[in-house]
């Protein structure tokens, strides 16, 4: 650890996601020095809810928390995983070094909002996204469609495009 006039500085990637249910989330948290594993804990804050504990210890689950939710990692690097996501996981995750002397700990981007994406929704792209299959557009009349600086859709012919 820094020492206790120190800091350490948590850095949560990434700052969002866009999932479909039953897709797999995996969430990163780096710390600028070790933190000890006994101190690393993950939380789901819904909005106007206060936050709920999923993950202490790196990766011991508090009881009623399905399996489905798991952490893992030491030293600097931890990651936070859903391994089949829910439509009831969406809202906000948060990684916390709960180390309980006077070390001052500040977090930096320690949020990550998961978003899920129902059936007829456009795929969301943007940085640290993996392109999905298949892009479904609304229905006609067709304009210019720009979904962030990844993709440009113009004029297509059909709802469906494959890329």
């Amino acid at each position: 650890l820094a020492d206790l006039f120190g800091q350490i500085v948590l850095t949560q990637t990434p700052e969002s996601l866009a999932v479909s249910p039953g897709d797999r989330v995996t969430i990163n948290c780096k710390a600028s020095s070790s933190v000890s594993y006994s101190y690393m804990a993950w939380y789901q804050q819904k909005s106007g809810q206060a936050p709920k504990l999923l993950i202490y210890s790196a990766s011991t689950r508090p009881s009623g928390i399905p399996d489905r939710f798991s952490g893992s990692g030491s030293g600097t690097d931890f990651t936070f995983t859903i391994s089949r996501v829910e439509a009831d996981d969406a809202g906000d995750y948060y990684c916390q070094e709960g180390y309980s002397l006077t070390l001052t700990v500040i977090q930096s981007n320690t949020k990550t909002s998961l978003r899920l994406l129902s059936a007829n929704a456009i795929c969301y792209l943007g940085a640290n996204f993996q392109p999905q299959k298949h892009i479904y557009l609304p229905s006609p009349p067709y304009n210019t469609h720009k979904l962030t600086d990844s993709l440009l859709l113009e004029n297509l012919p059909s709802t469906q495009k494959s890329f």
